[in-house]
């Protein structure tokens, strides 16, 4: 704290207020960006006035996914880019081919909509080749129980518990669907990994996923319609044409996830803000 730098990247608007509110009064002259999160996005930004705040002071706003410009104050939009996570890409592996392999990678809490799969999995019966590996710390202690007893119950469904990132890729990479049910999202990193190692996706249709994976894509389910997703699931199994649809639209997308292209975004936006005045 109270270093110099050349310019301050601040990541969520309303948690950083308080440090971007003091880098401009130390800094006036000196460049500010301000990525935004989901919750800045979808919800912090209707109710804080730091968060709105913080928006008045920077000189351009990151959003993490295209859909996410609609949520910015019409105001601030001309100073917001688009900058993609990304992961470095992995070899794809040979799936199973007697079965199809799911998994779910997101902490046992409301936002993440873990109570779609426990519905979902839960009606999987033994002509349904599909397995679920739901991957989580349990933050919530009543949807952990859910889940501990749902595994010892279901042929179909495994928790985890909580895995190391490098233990989570691996088994992102050796899925064939990376499942995303989430209720508020900013624009999930478990997305980019799927898509760079080779896994389809399963997600809700809300903005953070559908920023990601664009507005046309096939494998969305409506937020919180475990019956939407449940026949997602069953097509996918059963139906090589939807297979296929869905690997070709998840190649293509990956494209926009590559380590080179948020390095490339990220420094042309600081260079253009560092530039010296004309």
């Amino acid at each position: 704290m109270g270093e110099n730098c050349d310019l301050l990247i601040a990541l969520h608007a309303r948690r950083s207020a308080a440090s971007i509110t003091r880098f401009r009064k130390t800094f006036p002259a000196k460049p500010l960006i301000v990525v935004l999160t989901g919750t800045d996005l979808y919800r912090d930004l209707a109710t804080s006035e730091e968060a709105r705040q913080s928006l008045r002071l920077a000189d351009s706003l990151i959003v993490l996914q295209e859909d996410a410009i609609h949520f910015v104050p019409i105001e601030h939009r001309k100073k917001t880019h688009v900058v993609y996570q990304s992961a470095k890409p992995l070899k794809p592996c040979l799936k199973p081919k007697f079965k199809l392999d799911c998994v779910v990678v997101g902490h046992l809490r409301d936002e993440k909509d873990p109570s779609t799969i426990f519905r979902a999995a839960a009606q999987l019966n033994d002509s349904d080749h599909i397995h679920i590996l739901h991957i989580g710390a349990p933050l919530d202690e009543s949807l952990a129980e859910i889940a501990r007893t749902l595994s010892a119950r279901s042929k179909h469904y495994h928790w985890s518990g909580e895995m190391s990132h490098g233990l989570t890729r691996a088994a992102i990479k050796r899925a064939h669907l990376l499942i995303h049910p989430s209720i508020m999202e900013g624009g999930a990193n478990v997305i980019v990994e799927a898509l760079t190692s080779g896994t389809s996706v399963l997600a809700s249709q809300m903005s953070g996923n559908v920023g990601m994976l664009g507005p046309d894509y096939g494998g969305y389910f409506a937020v919180g319609d475990d019956a939407a997703l449940l026949t997602l699931l069953k097509r996918y199994s059963r139906d090589a044409n939807f297979k296929s649809r869905l690997g070709n639209a998840c190649l293509a997308r990956a494209k926009l996830f590559l380590p080179e292209i948020e390095c490339a975004s990220l420094c042309s936006i600081a260079n253009k803000l560092l530039e010296p005045k004309a």
